[in-house]
């Protein structure tokens, strides 16, 4: 099933093992996710714990003795003595109150929480694949950019060397200089953009193998292990899950966020460890109640040594003990377990707190690159443009300083990429806002019911 879903993954994106793969961002987070060996290990985790549920709903093991009593020790006769009896009994414990159902109980509620994490790791897996992906993508399409550039560089340091080669040329040679020199910044700039790139894809090829979800299988060759891919060229544009909420430009109440945070997976997940948490607190208050258990035992005689018979003797007893001393113990381990949950209740505000102020953050982030963006696209690019052709007309009109002209065209280069680079670091903050924003299942399906009503 799985190399099916990943090979049809493939086939939809064009590729094959031998053909670079056009890896889009829908599809790399469709494939980390579905590669993701944590979320194996969650699902067995459940597994185990449900499994020590059921477990501890159930009585402790029945205990058996068998024995020889009274045996003479002068002759070793077993029918000697009247007392000498071979006895065999059994016993059985019962727990303290409702242990056993709270002890299930218990353990029920905490493998509550896995379901949750594992919505919680998805939505993780979504932002940190997004964010490598988009780093790729920016690399790449910046090293387009300048390659797209380097052409008109190159026919610049041309006609400025033609120039200059000329008796009547205009140009000087700190010109022919200043155009090599450019050139010369030009590759190395594409040197370090492929640097990062490259690691970049690598970093994000841990996300896309499957090398280590079949069976540790190390000898297999993924398919995506390796850089061979290149990213989709257009770059998406990231729907925010709650416009309303994350577009407005006023700033949400802390209440208002903590509402709407309260029905995230990791919140979740801690309430869960909370109800958990109220179990083990009447757990431990069953640790003041008596432990009993029941025993039988059956003693057989044998006859005199006369012939007549013996009676067999059957035993019936019970056992309990007494806490009386709770104050060292039977307290202590109730203010513990109070205690404990307490701090679980810490670790909700504490993570609600943590992520209202990263919410604040990310959502300025995205106000003031939207009024970036919309600079650029309205002022800022068409008036470099406009200068750039300007330079350059002058420049050929024996007008202008061929510095100027390298200048305008640098100016223009720079903030296309630095366009770009704002396109990219809008998408990271609508990732990183969709996070925030995401509702587990079990929320969604609550609110779709309570709209019903």
């Amino acid at each position: 099933m799985k190399v099916y879903l990943i090979c049809g993954i493939l086939v939809s994106l064009g590729a094959s093992v031998h053909a670079e793969v056009v890896l889009t961002l829908g599809k790399a987070v469709e494939l980390a996710q579905y590669n993701d060996p944590w979320l194996v290990g969650s699902q067995q985790s459940q597994e185990a714990v449900e499994s020590q549920a059921v477990a501890a709903g159930a009585l402790p093991d029945p205990k058996m003795s068998v024995a020889v009593v009274n045996l003479p020790t002068d002759t070793f006769d077993f029918d000697q003595e009247a007392m000498t009896q071979f006895k065999v009994g059994v016993s059985q414990m019962f727990p303290r109150g409702d242990s056993r159902a709270l002890q299930r109980k218990k353990l029920q509620l905490t493998s509550t929480q896995f379901p949750y994490q594992r919505e919680n790791r998805k939505a993780s897996v979504a932002v940190a694949v997004s964010q490598l992906w988009l780093d790729v993508f920016k690399a790449q399409e910046s090293i387009d950019l300048i390659e797209k550039d380097r052409a008109l560089f190159e026919q610049l340091a041309d006609v400025a060397q033609l120039s200059y080669s000329s008796a009547l040329g205009r140009s000087r040679q700190q010109d022919v200089v200043r155009a090599q020199l450019e050139l010369t910044r030009l590759e190395d700039r594409l040197a370090v953009l492929r640097q990062g790139q490259e690691v970049a894809q690598k970093r994000l090829a841990e996300w896309l193998s499957d090398q280590f979800t079949g069976g540790y299988d190390v000898g297999r060759d993924p398919m995506l292990n390796m850089a061979s891919y290149r990213v989709d060229s257009k770059l998406p544009e990231l729907a925010l899950l709650d416009s309303e909420l994350a577009g407005s430009l006023v700033s949400s109440s802390p209440q208002q966020l903590a509402r709407r945070f309260s029905r995230h997976p990791s919140v979740l997940a801690i309430d869960s460890r909370i109800e958990a948490s109220g179990a083990d607190i009447e757990l431990t208050e069953q640790k003041y109640k008596p432990e009993w258990g029941v025993n039988m035992s059956y003693g057989y005689r044998d006859s005199d040594p006369t012939g007549i018979e013996r009676a067999d003797f059957l035993s019936v007893g019970v056992t309990f003990d007494m806490p009386l001393f709770t104050t060292n113990r039977q307290d202590r381990e109730y203010q513990a377990s109070v205690a404990r949950s307490e701090a679980v209740k810490t670790e909700k505000w504490m993570l609600l707190r943590k992520m209202i102020a990263a919410y604040g953050v990310t959502q300025a982030q995205l106000n003031r690159l939207d009024e970036r963006r919309q600079l650029y696209h309205e002022l800022l690019l068409p008036q470099m443009e406009e200068q750039a052709e300007a330079s350059l007309m002058a420049y050929t009109n024996d007008d202008g300083d061929f510095a100027e002209v390298m200048r305008a065209r640098i100016a223009l280069m720079n903030a296309e990429i630095d366009d770009l680079g704002i396109a990219v670091d809008r998408q990271k903050a609508i990732a990183q806002l969709n996070y925030f924003l995401t509702a587990s299942v079990d929320s969604r399906a609550h609110d779709a019911e309570g709209d019903q009503e």
